[in-house]
């Protein structure tokens, strides 16, 4: 693993919130951590006071898109709205309580919707939001956030500024955990930092919710069997590198999952799918489409590991 020292950094604003993600959320840019060119969007934003309709997007949960989005509206003088797209998603929502917002009298000279994992809108939805951003565009703006943005129509796609929201480096993310464990004063190892950062990057929500989790009495207790875990997967991220090399790596990948006592399969095929660059030898969209099938096989049988070494046993002819 890539070690990195920690330094000393600002002081992260709270609230009254238990949460570790909620009472640390940023409500200004300046407690915003995320990629320099991104804030630097945001920046000019709130500096003109508007902004032009946006879809914020990136395939890796927890980057700081909808942070981003909240801390527009947070800091532009606005009426908002913010919806859940995967709790309402249909075209109802935006008949009602789109339109109705969007059409009603405000206290501002601009409303701003948040429609947050906007992926998960049907398309007739879509469709008839695709016509309120046209008729409404004068005093209305649509914050859009997705981790897929080719499942948003393109007749949306061209009305908003698009921008991909890069994750933060591992040292600032490290900094940030560094940040709220001495404010809530909790001790720690930097080696404990290193290891949470290491495990969970790049989803930010999932390293503060990780850290808040590994506290035992005012200290940072890493649960053993989530070490052996994190080992097992990048034992496999490894043998899979070195697969046309050696035609014993599919042995020693079920040796490491029987050493290991693995039951539950659901992470190990989303790690094989955050680094598949790093071990597809070009062939990402193969490896992709591998996992998706075994990962959608897996929720239909009993036996999980039956099911994730036929995939591994896959992937490695198909990537020879």
């Amino acid at each position: 693993m890539k070690h990195f020292e920690l330094e000393e950094t600002k002081e992260v604003v709270g609230n009254t919130h238990t949460i570790w993600v909620e009472k640390f959320r940023p409500a200004k840019l300046d407690d915003y951590v995320g990629d320099q060119q991104f804030k630097a969007v945001l920046q000019l934003f709130i500096d003109k006071k508007d902004i032009p309709h946006l879809l914020f997007h990136n395939t890796s949960p927890g980057t700081g898109k909808t942070a981003g989005a909240k801390i527009l509206v947070k800091n532009i003088p606005c009426d908002y709205l913010y919806i859940n797209a995967s709790d309402e998603n249909g075209i109802e929502t935006v008949r009602t309580k789109i339109k109705e917002f969007a059409s009603g009298a405000g206290f501002h000279s601009i409303k701003i919707i948040i429609l947050d994992e906007f992926d998960q809108f049907t398309i007739d939805g879509q469709g008839a939001l695709r016509n309120l951003i046209e008729t409404f565009s004068l005093h209305t703006r649509f914050i859009l956030t997705c981790n897929y943005v080719e499942k948003i129509i393109p007749a949306i796609v061209s009305r908003c500024q698009v921008h991909k929201v890069e994750a933060p480096t591992k040292k600032e993310v490290a900094l940030l955990v560094k940040s709220i464990l001495d404010r809530e004063s909790v001790t720690f190892t930097a080696e404990d930092i290193v290891y949470i950062v290491n495990t969970h990057y790049p989803d930010m929500r999932k390293i503060i919710n990780f850290t808040q989790q590994s506290v035992v009495e005012g200290q940072i207790v890493i649960n053993k069997h989530d070490i052996v875990e994190t080992e097992t997967k990048l034992k496999v991220l490894e043998l899979l590198k070195t697969s046309i090399a050696s035609p014993t790596t599919f042995n020693q990948i079920r040796q490491l999952i029987a050493d290991a006592d693995i039951r539950f399969f659901d992470e190990y095929y989303r790690f094989l799918y955050d680094h598949v660059s790093d071990y597809s030898k070009g062939k990402d969209v193969v490896a992709i489409l591998t996992i998706a099938e075994y990962l959608y096989q897996s929720s239909l049988v009993i036996d999980k590991e039956i099911s994730f070494m036929a995939c591994v046993s896959r992937l490695i002819k198909e990537l020879k």
